[in-house]
């Protein structure tokens, strides 16, 4: 048996094992996180107690191992209060893009400082068969894509149009988070991201709305603060500076949950026989 913890970051949901003994197989990561089959989660994370830090390590659904998650990394905040490891709610994040900067503000919520790793912005315009897409890539810890959308998302087919840009060649052999975005003020946006490594949506994507922040500041679309609308239904907020159009001193903050702990049984691990 192994024990586990489930939460959830604004729809974001993940898997946490605290101080295993061997770190999860990527067999182990991708059964577990199987939506039906299994327990499900869009990825999973350990987490360690060191001496100056938390120490987290993220993986996407798939197993592979991912350097950033900003909603599983509020989890993992939330998760270490939990446990007892800050007296104050305030601590330092180790993952493998940097150190975070964590406050857990309540229960419910958690807000993040981010290091200056927020690359440079990049327009890009993607051929896909017949059809043309004008976007932004850029690094937020982890590569996006960003497409402003003319009008509201609910009736896109993501399904349909982000796959082929996720992996598209102009992106790189590692391809990107894919982001739709409706903006819908100059402080509020819409957004809908596919993500690499879960391969389809999820319900929140924290580092999709940074990066959303960052090249609409560069374009003059938004101001400062900035509330994305998830598809979870859980606003996040990103605020931060705009020095010459550039996103620095970013912070993020919204919902961030434990759901359940438990233990995984051997059945989480079945495989189907097929037919």
């Amino acid at each position: 048996m192994t024990s586990f913890y489930k939460l959830s970051g604004a729809g974001n949901d993940f898997l946490a094992l605290v101080e295993p003994p061997v770190p999860p197989s990527a067999c182990q990561i991708r059964a577990w996180c199987r939506r039906r089959l299994s327990l499900g989660a869009d990825g999973l994370f350990t987490l360690a107690r060191h001496t100056d830090a938390v120490r987290m390590v993220h993986y996407n659904a798939d197993g592979e191992r991912s350097d950033l998650c900003l909603n599983g990394s509020r989890c993992a905040v939330q998760l270490a209060c939990h446990l007892g490891w800050s007296e104050d709610g305030a601590l330092t994040l180790r993952t493998d893009a940097g150190d975070l900067a964590a406050l857990r503000l309540d229960p419910q919520h958690v807000q993040l400082a981010l290091p200056p790793f927020v690359g440079s912005v990049q327009q890009r315009t993607l051929t896909v068969g017949d059809d043309i897409y004008d976007g932004f890539s850029v690094q937020v810890g982890v590569p996006h894509l960003v497409v402003f959308w003319k009008q509201p998302l609910a009736d896109l087919d993501l399904a349909a149009v982000a796959p082929p840009l996720r992996s598209h060649p102009s992106l790189g052999p590692a391809g990107a988070n894919v982001n739709f975005v409706h903006l819908t003020s100059r402080q509020s946006f819409e957004i809908r991201t596919y993500e690499r490594g879960v391969e389809g949506e999820t319900l929140a994507c924290g580092t999709g709305c940074v990066a959303t922040v960052a090249v609409a500041l560069g374009g003059g679309r938004l101001d400062l603060p900035c509330r994305a609308a998830t598809l979870g239904g859980f606003p996040l907020i990103v605020d931060g500076r705009s020095v010459d159009g550039k996103l620095q001193d970013v912070t993020l903050a919204g919902d961030a949950r434990l759901v359940a702990r438990g233990e995984l049984l051997d059945g989480a691990m079945a495989e189907p026989d097929g037919n």
